[in-house]
């Protein structure tokens, strides 16, 4: 017998994603006039934009284990007030200190939303509707990164930059009216006086976790580690090996751990992990350098610029529904690893630019990546959460979106690396940094960056066909995963 749809439950998942992947968006969109108003420049403006990153990726798998703890629906609505909150006050900040202060509480709201939305959404149907959820969440997320630069521009030209804030709040308050659903996988109270190890909180682990996220991002920030010196580095890579192990021997140890270990003996998850962090990585590098080809070398417009950009996320939000319901049908393999090949042949079609070319063929690898990612997101997110027992689901969330966030991370990073040095190898000058002044040198080196992550990309596609092609075995496991 089918499960009935909780469509309350589904509907404010995905309006939570939706206001969350708004806000982050009107945000970028702002950043330039955020700077002008608050008396400070680019960069000082940019760290209320790292302080969120930071608090979502850094808290995701905490508050992921959390829910699985304590109640998903519980955190959830907690977040949400968290983050509904934070964008008041970062509506009424005086100075970009306290910008950046709210901007981290926003984002600890945001970790708290988003570690528990997927998760709910996959509860909210029946097992063989999943592929179907997940589609509609991964839809709910790209309309609110397409609508939110257009929604961003047209507040701060009509209204105020404080209104990009404000417009958040109703949005979150009606995503907490709606939270009203009680929870459907109710957690059993535990007595004042019985104590659960094994239901706790490992707050050791947790900073050690901490740690070791924001340790890793400042190594793989290339900006960061070019303006300090070697000692500092030294130090940051030393910070980050002994948190990093540090919490894998505290997760070993623990009788309740912030991520399971044993999780990875899971191949569908492994795999599934593993081709999203690879996929992502790829994705951040190509949409880091297009933009510079298509405005210094091709000379288009921001305008039409952003309208070529909008061809991807389009494709993403509209075709994904096909990739649920080919995942719900076949199992998430054979459609996942079929838009990873999509997005292979995206990234082989740079290779093909040139300083003269046409800007349909730019538009043409924003386009297929956009329908790469409509086909895998959505099957390899439902690989990710299914495959797990349901009392993990929280962690398998959590650990979704920090394997998101660290790839779009490291994909900026790569990007920005491989156009270095392959303008410093094609120009013969060490110290070079790339330029469109020199079109030929800046279009080789795009192409060989397009080569080195389209073997990236390649990747993906073997992790891809490395999982398993059913996970309802997987998902029926209760107990430890062991």
């Amino acid at each position: 017998m089918e499960k009935r749809v909780d469509w309350l439950m589904l509907s404010n998942a995905m309006l939570c994603t939706f206001f969350v992947g708004i806000g982050y968006m009107i945000f970028i969109i702002s950043l330039p006039t955020l700077a002008n108003r608050l008396g400070t420049d680019l960069l000082g403006i940019s760290w209320a934009m790292i302080s969120y990153q930071l608090a979502t990726i850094s808290l995701s798998l905490v508050f992921g284990r959390a829910g699985d703890l304590y109640g998903r629906a519980k955190i959830f609505r907690h977040g949400i007030l968290v983050f509904t909150l934070a964008s008041l006050l970062c509506g009424l900040s005086q100075d970009v200190l306290q910008l950046i202060s709210f901007r981290l509480v926003q984002g600890v709201g945001g970790a708290m939303c988003l570690s528990q939305a997927r998760a709910l959404a996959m509860e909210a149907v029946d097992e063989g509707s999943a592929g179907k959820a997940q589609a509609l969440m991964t839809t709910a997320h790209y309309a609110g990164f397409l609508l939110g630069p257009s929604l961003g521009g047209i507040i701060i030209d009509l209204i105020h930059w404080r209104a990009i804030f404000f417009f958040l709040v109703p949005m979150g308050l009606a995503a907490l009216w709606l939270s009203r659903s009680p929870e459907s996988t109710p957690v059993a109270p535990i007595p004042a006086k019985e104590k659960r190890p094994d239901r706790a909180i490992d707050y050791a682990g947790a900073a050690l976790l901490v740690a070791a996220t924001i340790a890793l991002l400042a190594v793989i920030d290339r900006r960061i580690m070019e303006k300090i010196s070697w000692a500092w580095r030294n130090m940051l890579l030393s910070a980050f090996a002994g948190s990093f192990f540090g919490f894998l021997l505290r997760e070993r140890k623990t009788p309740s751990p912030i991520l399971h270990l044993a999780l990875f003996r899971i191949r569908e998850f492994t795999f599934s992990t593993l081709s999203l962090l690879l996929v992502t990585t790829t994705h951040s590098s190509t949409n880091f350098v297009v933009p510079f080809y298509l405005q210094e070398v091709l000379l288009l417009s921001p305008t039409f610029m952003g309208l070529l950009f909008a061809s991807g996320p389009i494709l993403t939000m509209t075709i994904s529904p096909l990739g649920g319901h080919l995942s719900d049908k076949v199992g998430p393999k054979l459609p996942a690893t079929a838009g990873v090949v999509l997005f292979t042949a995206a990234s082989a079609l740079g290779l093909s630019l040139r300083a003269d070319s046409h800007w349909w063929v730019p538009t043409a690898i924003l386009a297929l990546s956009g329908l790469g990612l409509a086909l895998f997101y959505s099957p390899n997110h439902a690989a990710m959460i299914g495959s797990v027992p349901k009392e993990h689901r929280g962690v398998a969330t959590g650990a979704l979106f920090m394997t998101f966030g660290l790839g779009n991370a490291l994909g900026v990073s790569l990007g920005s690396f491989l156009m270095t040095a392959f303008f410093r190898y094609v120009t013969g000058r060490d110290a070079a940094a790339p330029t469109p002044a020199d079109p030929r040198a800046f279009v080789a080196a795009l192409n060989y960056t397009f080569l080195s992550v389209s073997a990236v990309a390649l990747a993906a596609v073997m992790t891809s066909l490395l999982r398993e092609r059913k996970v309802k075995e997987n998902a029926a496991r209760s107990g430890k995963p062991c």
